[in-house]
């Protein structure tokens, strides 16, 4: 008797996640079955778009290390004008694109490729919402805030998840002070501003 085919390993999930608030609101984001892949949590995402407000209309924002995209596809939700989704792992963005394609998200791009470099790239003061959430176990974070800060608008916010808190003495040298915080578990979720005194340069 012949055995049914296995799936490929590329189409295994471990989950789901589901977008919050705006038009897409209940959407099921599948949650590929990755090490490290870490999907922000309902209740962390929940209060960041609290934090923010809930109309986004007209905003610029970049999910740099985008994973399911639920931060991105969340931001699209609530009207940003343009979300752009970086994630270097393949097999992630090509589920993004699929996403993107049957949501009917005209104002998301999604790009593979490296997060850092895309942060690197974007013009100075361009975006209005910059989403840092890079692999826990790795060196990304100092060096993403860094480019985040310069590619961020006045009055723009950037949001960072992390293992630990960054508190003003690792903040103030980038030119970024801590607006929000929330401890969810093992996850630290800042939303990050630019300090005054950068804002003045």
């Amino acid at each position: 008797m012949s055995r049914p085919a296995r799936k490929p390993a590329t189409a295994k999930t471990a989950g789901e996640v589901r977008i919050i608030g705006g038009q897409w609101r209940r959407t099921r984001l599948p949650v590929a079955d990755r090490p490290g892949l870490r999907p922000t949590p309902d209740r962390v995402r929940e209060t960041l778009f609290n934090w923010l407000g809930q109309d986004l209309g007209g905003w610029r924002c970049l999910d740099a290390f985008a994973g399911t995209g639920a931060l991105g596809f969340e931001a699209a939700s609530r009207g940003a004008a343009s979300v752009q989704l970086v994630e270097s792992d393949a097999g992630l963005a090509t589920q993004l694109e699929s996403l993107r394609q049957r949501l009917q998200a005209a104002s998301v791009r999604v790009q593979r490729g490296d997060g850092l470099a895309a942060l690197r790239q974007c013009a100075p003061a361009s975006m209005d919402l910059l989403l840092i959430d890079p692999p826990f176990g790795g060196e990304l974070f100092a060096p993403a805030l860094q480019a985040a800060a310069q590619a961020v608008a006045p009055d723009g916010f950037i949001y960072l998840e992390a293992p630990e808190v960054w508190g003003e003495e690792r903040l103030a040298p980038l030119g970024l002070v801590l607006h929000r915080h929330l401890k969810a578990g093992a996850v630290h979720a800042h939303l990050l501003r630019l300090s005054q005194s950068t804002i003045n340069k």
